[in-house]
């Protein structure tokens, strides 16, 4: 594209300097249309200095006005659409990109540390760009006044790591420690990203989809579920190792292959050394803004994985292309491409015959977001068990990589219980068809209204009991006074089983006691089936008992029936290769359990209120909500279960919004959401074209904030004249009014799911204080920054 732009701002300037004056308001307007990019701005100028100096032919004049009016008038109409952050990000990384390029020479990157990095313009676009991701106007940012002196420390060697990070410990048992840069290395991270994006991002394999332009999570889950099709196995690699001695020998041998600059490989050697390149395989989710991810984190574990993906195209060509013993599968499926290329490897004898018709046997497809790998398989399920064994061997042994439990790993087309990657389910479902859905469908009638008649049944029988068992101790608790005159031969057998001293408490317990022993009820879970089972409906008429067993006997008997047609619908259903699909469905039970850990829900699933939220204001209350329903609607809206997602948004997440500040105000739930107009923050029916909830076309120049997920801010204390301090979000410059503690709900794992929760926050940050001003808050409520925009270190400054 800056090719491009290069020859269109040429041939203006050819147009302005010939005799082609006429048509000097066609061109202005057309470069305002492109202004916006810095290598036009200075073109605009010379257009709207050039006036007409003759006169021509009066009908070409008018044709260069009529074309000339025409476009200014669509200019006035349609307003030219303001820059997005990404718009701005992508312009400054293409001017550091600009510098890098005229570094390479003979296949590889020469002096990038002394020419590209240790250079002004490169750190201030760098921080331009930290900026950016931090959601800070460029026009509002806070000025940095130390480029001068890192300037200095970079040319001269002599950068102090250790002054310029900060170390966190957990207050746990294993003291695990995280260590994060402070804002000068987070400019030398961001440049040397930018850098090695530029000299590696162009090679990397198809299959990799993670902090890619145009690929991330929605590529790689599209992929998997329309593009492949449906194989007969699958399985996942999950991977398990830290950093260490071979693996860093392995990266920077891949680094020098592209770039010869000795300095900038220390740089990078030293960040290791210093911990604040916090390179793990496995160990928690990547993708979702994370402070112990990092920024380079990403780009050097595609450096790294990337001989991996070039492994795998080998594997596959083997037994795609190469292998000729194999049996044929029955799927169709056939390459004339690879029976060709066994046409030009081998003779053309009886066998190769029979394979350039029948086609090949084995397929493969994989996938790769970050460390998540996805395998796919059409063959046999030994082939798949080779196929596994083979990557698995290459990655203990080529990348020193540890693989836990990957045989146990592999399902087949047929028994499918689902497979997680990049946060989300992946299964192999039938497909029903328009008889199996009806079936369904009134099956699940029949059983509703039945066990609605039985729900009514027991309640009207313990409504009953309850009453009867009232009356009874009453009766019994009025024999005590004498002057009541009540004696009957069943009150004075009662009375013997009270001994002298006794107290009614106890002589009730000890009468029910007697009571159950009588009954022998040792079996039963409760007192609600005791008083329903064996006390009121022995007591009920017995034709009114058997019409209503009647009743549920026939519905049983209905359903089981359909359950057999259902199941022989099924099975010839399964003979239909075009009834077998994938299915990506949002994680439900791991969605309500997150509810549930930060407050949302009770153990029985009902909405409550949030306590941790009620100090808060009362637009941040309503924003942490509804950034919740964005996240959801944005990442889901395309998953095959999203009714039951919005399900949980009209019916929990909205409700707990209205309880969270009815218990603020103490007031009734109706007029919180009149007073607020809660409706409109939780709509489900939107236009997925708008700004708030469109997905991010490309997420690798919003990596981490376009997934990040929900935090847990408490509100410490507000903003006292003692101390006054900035906000900690990098670039900003206004004042903090509160201190917040981050409250971390769960524990690092891999790989997570995609719930709409941070998914493992370290823990060495738990209760850590941070100022943050209201704009910044509500940002990361509403996803548009992470974590990693926060300065964790500006308190211990």
């Amino acid at each position: 594209m800056e090719r491009r732009l290069h020859s269109l701002a040429s041939l203006l300037k050819l147009c302005c300097t010939a005799k082609a004056s006429p048509y000097a308001g066609l061109l202005q307007s057309t470069c305002r249309t492109f202004s916006t990019h810095f290598l036009l701005q200075d073109v605009v100028e010379d257009l709207e200095s050039t006036k007409p100096s003759q006169k021509i032919n009066d009908q070409s004049v008018s044709l260069a006005k009529s074309l000339a009016i025409l476009s200014e008038e669509s200019f006035k109409q349609d307003k030219i659409r303001p820059l997005s952050r990404s718009d701005h990000k992508r312009l400054l990384e293409l001017r550091i990109k600009k510098r890098v390029k005229a570094q390479y020479k003979n296949g590889k990157f020469h002096n990038i540390m002394e020419n590209v990095i240790a250079n002004g313009d490169t750190l201030r676009d760098a921080y331009d760009i930290i900026c950016l991701n931090s959601n800070v106007d460029l026009g509002l940012k806070q000025e940095y006044s130390c480029f001068g002196s890192l300037l200095e420390e970079l040319r001269n060697g002599g950068f102090d790591f250790e002054k310029n990070a900060v170390e966190f410990v957990a207050k746990s048992k294993a003291k695990e420690s995280l260590v994060l840069p402070r804002l000068k290395l987070r400019i030398v991270q961001e440049a040397i990203r930018v850098i090695l994006e530029v000299a590696f991002r162009p090679y990397f394999s198809k299959i990799s989809h993670g902090c890619r332009s145009g690929r991330g999570h929605q590529s790689a889950l599209k992929f998997v579920s329309k593009e492949i099709g449906v194989p007969n196995w699958h399985f996942t690699i999950p991977l398990n190792k830290e950093v260490d001695r071979n693996m860093l020998s392995k990266l920077i041998c891949e680094i020098e292959e592209k770039i010869d600059d000795p300095h900038l490989v220390s740089f990078i050697l030293a960040m290791f050394e210093a911990r604040v390149l916090n390179l793990a395989f496995g160990k928690f989710p990547k993708g979702y803004g994370l402070p112990q991810e990092g920024i380079l984190s990403p780009i050097l574990m595609n450096i790294y994985l990337d001989a991996f993906d070039r492994e795998f195209f080998k594997i596959s060509m083997k037994y795609e292309a190469l292998d000729l013993d194999r049996k044929y599968s029955m799927d169709g499926h056939s390459s004339n491409l690879r029976a060709w290329f066994r046409s030009q490897i081998k003779d053309k004898n009886e066998k190769l015959n029979h394979v350039t018709e029948t086609g090949t046997t084995t397929r493969l497809y994989a996938c790769r977001f970050m460390d998540e790998i996805f395998v796919a398989v059409f063959g046999s399920k030994e082939a798949s068990q080779n196929i596994l064994s083979e990557i698995v061997d290459f990655l203990n042994s080529s990348l020193y990589l540890d693989v836990e439990h990957a045989a146990d790993k592999i399902e087949g087309r047929d028994k499918s219980h689902g497979i997680q990657f990049a946060g989300a389910l992946v299964r192999i479902a039938m497909e029903n068809a328009a008889k199996v859905r009806a079936v369904h469908k009134l099956k699940d009638k029949v059983r509703l209204f039945a066990s609605q008649k039985e729900e009514i049944w027991d309640a009207m029988n313990l409504r009953i009991g309850k009453k009867w068992l009232a009356y009874g101790l009453k009766r019994i608790k009025e024999s005590e006074i004498k002057s009541l005159g009540l004696s009957t031969p069943l009150l004075d057998q009662i009375s013997q089983y009270r001994k002298e001293g006794m107290k009614t408490d106890h002589w009730f317990k000890t009468l029910l006691k007697v009571w159950l022993q009588d009954i022998n009820v040792k079996d039963e879970a409760n007192e609600k089936v005791i008083l329903s089972k064996y006390m009121v409906e022995p007591a009920l008429p017995q034709d009114l008992r058997d019409a209503f067993y009647d009743f549920q006997k026939k519905a049983s008997l209905y359903i089981s029936s359909e359950e057999d047609v259902t199941h022989e619908l099924l099975s010839n259903f399964q003979k239909i290769k075009e009834d077998c699909v994938i299915r990506v469905e949002a994680p439900l039970n791991f969605i309500k359990r997150s509810l549930n850990r930060y407050g949302l829900v009770n153990l029985e699933g009902h909405a409550r209120h949030v306590p941790a939220l009620i100090f808060q204001d009362d637009e941040l209350i309503i924003n942490w909500f509804s950034g919740l329903v964005r996240r959801w609607v944005r990442w889901y809206s395309q998953f095959d279960n999203f009714e039951e997602i919005r399900v949980l948004i009209t019916e929990t997440v909205r409700m707990s919004c209205i309880r969270t500040l009815a218990a603020k105000y103490r007031i009734h739930e109706i007029l919180i959401e009149k007073k607020f107009d809660i409706n409109q923050h939780f709509d489900t029916d939107i236009d997925l074209t708008q700004t708030d909830y469109a997905p991010v076309h490309d997420e690798a120049l919003m990596y981490g904030s376009s997934y990040s997920g929900m935090c847990a801010l408490m509100l410490f204390r507000v903003k006292v004249p003692t101390r006054n301090f900035k906000c900690f979000i990098m670039g900003c410059s206004v004042e903090s009014p509160s201190v917040y503690s981050i409250c971390v709900k769960e524990k690092q794992r891999f790989p997570g799911w995609k719930t709409g929760f941070a998914p493992s926050i370290h823990w060495s940050l738990n209760r850590k204080r941070v100022g943050i001003c209201n704009k910044h808050v509500k940002d990361l409520y509403q996803g548009n920054i992470s974590l990693q925009s926060i300065e964790f270190g500006a308190l211990t400054k």
